[in-house]
């Protein structure tokens, strides 16, 4: 019996000293600039390859994931699935409009006393410079990810309205046990990957010149956009605390890990898995985070949208375009619904925007093929990550939200 219990003893100890996600996500970043930073380019390309087959695996898997989570989170919300629906819409698109705004405002202020031309023709240079992977395997997704949120939207509001009344079980237990199916997946495959993707990302950016052009040139602009992403995370989980009565410093720490992946893989859509972890340490209820958690990573924007209207206020400043809160209000308002369909692949939000700059442009300026939307590609990619941490974060801060106003107003009214 001692021995057993020895062995016991050492197997929790081994637990004890296991190296979580954060560390192995931070150990990834600085490895894949060292990579791009010393090794040799065909060493980097091999990597790149590596990290663009599980990128490929990564973008089949997750409109599956948004089936499958939002799906199960609609449909296990016994009363309010509807209203619940309209509110994380509602709040969602409003955190996005108000941040958009809100960087047009600092932008305007701040980027005339630091901005020159060189510094945006260097960073342009950097554009074309992505490592190749020496092959890619095609993995095409049987949905792109906005179908998946209107067929998960669909089944999961009829199933919630309709089991139990006019329909059986039998669908509600196949999205079930597909949902498992799901969650074996993201913790046996997806999430011990992430930091191979990871140190991929890092060392492609490394090599490519993108990393230190942006923290070399653009380091003033660079830091007011994380500042004014920090800012737009403080201030969410600031309300979320208020309106949950929860500590906000708790759930900022909680949410480490979330924004630690978000830089690194760039897409919302693919930090989903972290981010429901985050979302469980901060109490929000299966349900619940099942349901906002995949749904704001494809409606909530303000991260991407904050960067997007400060890249677009430094090139009209530095070519003498002219720009007004009259302009940049239409082109958020519009923004904000067109790039639901962008989280699933880095970048995704500029693609996204490219054929409404116009709209802040200029009818000539604003072609998508032209030299200042290239300009405003180049600037936007080389921040991109820290846009997309943003907006896993504010998902949370949403998700708190979300599960108070359940709990408190919907739940209860259904009672009664």
């Amino acid at each position: 019996m001692l021995p057993a219990k020895k062995e016991e003893k050492e197997i929790e100890e081994k637990k004890k000293f296991k190296l979580g996600l954060l560390p192995k996500l931070i150990i990834a970043i600085i490895v894949g600039i060292l990579f791009g930073q010393f090794l040799p380019e065909g060493f980097c390309r091999f990597v790149v390859t590596l990290s663009s087959f599980f990128s490929q695996f990564l973008s089949f898997i997750i409109p599956l994931m948004i089936l499958a989570y939002v799906t199960m989170g609609i449909a296990n919300l016994k009363s309010g699935a509807g209203k619940l629906l309209l509110i994380t819409v509602a709040i969602a698109y409003c955190s996005t409009l108000i941040a958009g705004s809100a960087s047009f405002f600092v932008a305007d202020t701040l980027f005339p006393h630091f901005m020159s031309v060189d510094a945006l023709d260097k960073i342009a240079a950097t554009a074309g410079n992505s490592l190749e992977p020496y092959f890619s395997l095609e993995i095409p997704a049987l949905m792109n990810t906005l179908s998946a949120v209107v067929t998960a939207f669909v089944l999961g509001l009829c199933m919630s309205s309709l089991r139990g009344k006019t329909i059986g079980d039998t669908l509600y237990n196949g999205v079930s046990d597909f949902s498992g199916i799901i969650d074996c997946v993201l913790h046996k495959v997806i999430i011990p990957l992430l930091p191979l993707y990871i140190c991929g990302t890092f060392t492609d950016m490394t090599k490519s010149g993108k990393t230190f052009a942006i923290l070399g040139i653009l380091w003033k602009v660079f830091i007011v956009v994380i500042i004014m992403h920090l800012i737009c995370i403080c201030i969410q989980f600031v309300i979320a605390g208020l309106v949950s009565h929860k500590n906000p410093f708790t759930l900022i720490r909680n949410q480490i890990p979330g924004y630690a992946t978000a830089l690194g893989t760039q897409s919302s859509a693919a930090t989903i898995p972290v981010n429901l972890q985050c979302a469980e340490a901060d109490g929000v209820s299966s349900e619940i985070r099942n349901f906002t958690v995949p749904l704001c990573a494809n409606i909530h924007m303000a991260g991407s949208m904050i960067t997007i209207t400060a890249c677009a206020t430094a090139v009209c400043l530095m070519n003498q375009l002219p720009i007004s809160i009259g302009t940049v209000i239409p082109f958020i308002m519009t923004l904000g619904i067109a790039m639901v369909a962008s989280p699933g692949a880095p970048g995704g939000s500029i693609m996204t925007a490219l054929p409404f700059l116009y709209m802040i442009f200029g009818t000539e300026a604003g072609d998508p093929s032209g030299p200042i939307c290239a300009i405003m590609v180049a600037l936007y990619i080389t921040q991109d990550s820290f846009g997309t941490a943003c907006n896993v974060s504010g998902d949370n801060a949403i998700g708190v939200i979300v599960e108070t106003i359940y709990r408190r107003f919907i739940c209860k009214s259904s009672a009664q």
